[in-house]
């Protein structure tokens, strides 16, 4: 958060010819002035394209764009659009970048200084770049465009002449406007699912209260960014008007989770509880007292829902463009804006923020029969409480019975990965000093306990570490394990104590597979990444029969040796869940909660892992 006010704090010169924005806006606009030169009145002619904007609908990870305040870019007869038609230009070319994913832009009023037609014709005609390929845009009207004195119930301006809803009719994005067309919203699809831009008036009527409750009303599972000439003033803290604004609209609308405006400087941020209880994050971003006018600098709102992060960052395409040619002293302070304020992170759990108004539906349980696929060895659920033998749901007969250690138990529990076919876990308590807990082994003569699998196999497990996991007493304890050692198969190298497979946890949560393969004498092992506490995980161990690849959440993980690895070493001894021995005696007892598991006896592709 920006806790300072001063003008010019923290931005510094960033100008690296590597950068891929830099890079674009260079090849883009072609603008060849010096420093020192005269700046160019007018931007080169815009492209007559008429191809389609057409950005990824589905991908996780988009951008929104949002130009603040360019009043003092048209101002009476000092009128000079170069600078916005090279943002416009860097979004157009962004947009058909599909790393950058732009889906939509705002403006966010105080298009120009006095509202006069002259002015208005000028970023008119600026925004006709986008108009030509369809781009999804809003604008609203500051105080500089309208009388500061009206609402929205001002009637006729040479505003609604230039923007008004007549100039987004036939807009894909174009949702509506207010009868008065000062209020618009407009609708895109981004990561597979309708957002809404809510663009509101500088002044707010009782009418056009009215009528954005309406427009949230007939949306209601969909989120909204509400953009709006002003509203916050400053760090923290809301002007008189957007104090209203809050109390009227927003802080009873859970859909609104980011406010964007304009009308101050510098740039700030509030952060706010709604009525349900949800933060909901306002952005004031503003240059226009910067040098030129602010260039029609752009703000780009990168949201990555896999991250749960929006990145935001501010840059000025206009002097990007520039640069190649020199630069003066100023622009090369205002290229790129890298302060607190102005590049920054917004952490947002998109899935649990919005679930209050458009929850994510609970994936049903599956049946056994679903997942008892061919080939498959054991299958193992936890749909109740353990009471006496569990089965197999395989129908293969690897039952599995209950062995508890010093004053040990396992608790049922309804928690469970959301992509586990079976609707429940079991709690594992284990200690290591002194060894308490209860772990689960195949019965004598299970069919599995003999099994080689010389043709490959694949072993999946779901399971969960709490909070209070403690390395010096829970670590290295096992998943899944089959017992007898090394030794006792005549496989003497490396460790002869170590047991012949196990799927166990590091002290630092790795999931490690080692084990000994028919094929040679020593332990071969996987190791993936550190895995969170207090969240659920899916591990797939495959084996195509001649390598193993140990998969995290899908993912193959990158310490996956290339050596042959063929079968795993038996000597007929039962398999354990949960549980880890050495030397032959049980050594250490899970820590957490253990979903599904399920063995089968061939390679799965990931399509056909137990999360599908």
């Amino acid at each position: 958060m920006c806790t300072s006010h001063d003008h010019h704090q923290g931005e510094a010169a960033q100008a690296g010819a590597g950068r891929r924005s830099f890079l674009r806006a260079t090849a883009l606009l072609g603008a060849a002035a010096t420093a020192g030169v005269a700046l160019p009145a007018v931007a080169e002619a815009a492209p007559a394209s008429t191809s389609g904007w057409r950005p990824d609908a589905y991908s996780r990870r988009f951008t929104l764009a949002v130009m603040p305040d360019t009043q003092y870019l048209f101002d009476g007869p000092s009128i000079d659009k170069a600078p916005v038609e090279a943002s416009l230009r860097y979004l157009l070319e962004g947009g058909d970048d599909t790393a950058e994913n732009i889906v939509f832009l705002s403006h966010l009023g105080d298009l120009t200084q006095n509202g006069a037609a002259a002015e208005f014709a000028a970023i008119g005609e600026a925004f006709k770049l986008l108009d030509r390929r369809g781009v999804g845009y809003s604008v609203l009207a500051g105080n500089h465009d309208v009388k500061s004195s009206t609402d929205d119930q001002r009637g006729a301006t040479t505003y609604l002449d230039a923007f008004g809803p007549d100039r987004f009719k036939g807009k894909s994005s174009f949702g509506g406007a207010s009868p008065d067309g000062y209020n618009t919203f407009h609708l895109f699809k981004a990561a597979g699912r309708e957002w809404m831009v809510l663009a509101l008036d500088w002044r707010l009527s009782a009418k056009g209260y009215a009528w954005a409750k309406e427009v949230l009303a007939a949306h209601p599972t969909t989120p909204v960014v509400l953009t709006t000439h002003e509203l916050v003033v400053e760090d923290d803290t809301l002007s008189t008007y957007g104090q209203q604004l809050w109390d009227q609209l927003i802080e009873d609308h859970d859909q609104i989770f980011l406010t964007l405006n304009g009308h101050y400087w510098p740039a700030g941020r509030a952060t706010r509880k709604n009525a349900a209880g949800n933060d909901v994050h306002l952005h004031l971003t503003n240059y226009q007292n910067r040098y030129f006018g602010g260039a029609a600098m752009i703000r780009l709102y990168r949201f990555d829902l896999d991250r749960g992060v929006i990145d935001v960052e501010t840059v000025s395409p206009w002097i990007l463009g520039r640069a190649a040619k020199g630069l003066n002293e100023l622009e090369r302070q205002e290229i790129e804006l890298s302060g607190d304020a102005d590049r920054f992170s917004v952490p947002i759990d998109f899935e649990e923020r919005f679930a209050g108004f458009d929850p994510v539906p609970a994936r049903a349980a599956r049946p056994a029969s679903k997942v008892v696929i061919p080939g498959t060895a054991a299958y193992w659920r936890f749909d109740s409480a353990v009471s006496g033998t569990i089965r197999d749901l395989s129908g293969r007969g690897n039952d599995l019975t209950v062995v508890t250690v010093g004053d040990g138990k396992l608790t049922w529990s309804s928690d469970h990965h959301p992509d586990q076919p079976g609707h429940g876990s079991l709690e594992f308590q284990g200690y290591k000093s002194p060894l308490k807990g209860a772990y689960l082994r195949t019965i004598d003569g299970a069919p599995l306990n003999s099994a080689k699998f010389k043709a490959g196999y694949t072993i999946e497990a779901f399971y969960r570490l709490p909070a209070d996991w403690d390395p010096d007493h829970n670590a290295w304890s096992g998943i899944v394990s089959r017992t007898g050692t090394g030794g006792a198969a005549g496989k003497t190298g490396d460790d002869p104590d170590e047991p012949l497979a196990t799927l166990s946890l590091s002290n630092d949560r790795e999931p490690q597979w080692a084990m000994r393969p028919l094929n040679q004498e020593g332990i071969a092992t996987n190791w993936g990444q550190e895995t969170p506490l207090e969240t659920w995980w899916h591990l797939a161990i495959v084996n195509d029969g001649k390598h193993t690849t140990l998969y995290v959440q899908g993912c193959p993980v990158v310490r996956n040796p290339t050596a042959a690895a063929i079968g795993i070493t038996s000597v007929g001894l039962p398999w354990l869940l949960g549980g880890y021995e050495y030397g032959g005696k049980i050594d250490q007892i899970l820590y957490g909660r253990l979903g599904d598991v399920r063995i089968v006896g061939r390679a799965l592709p990931v399509t056909s892992f137990m999360t599908h």
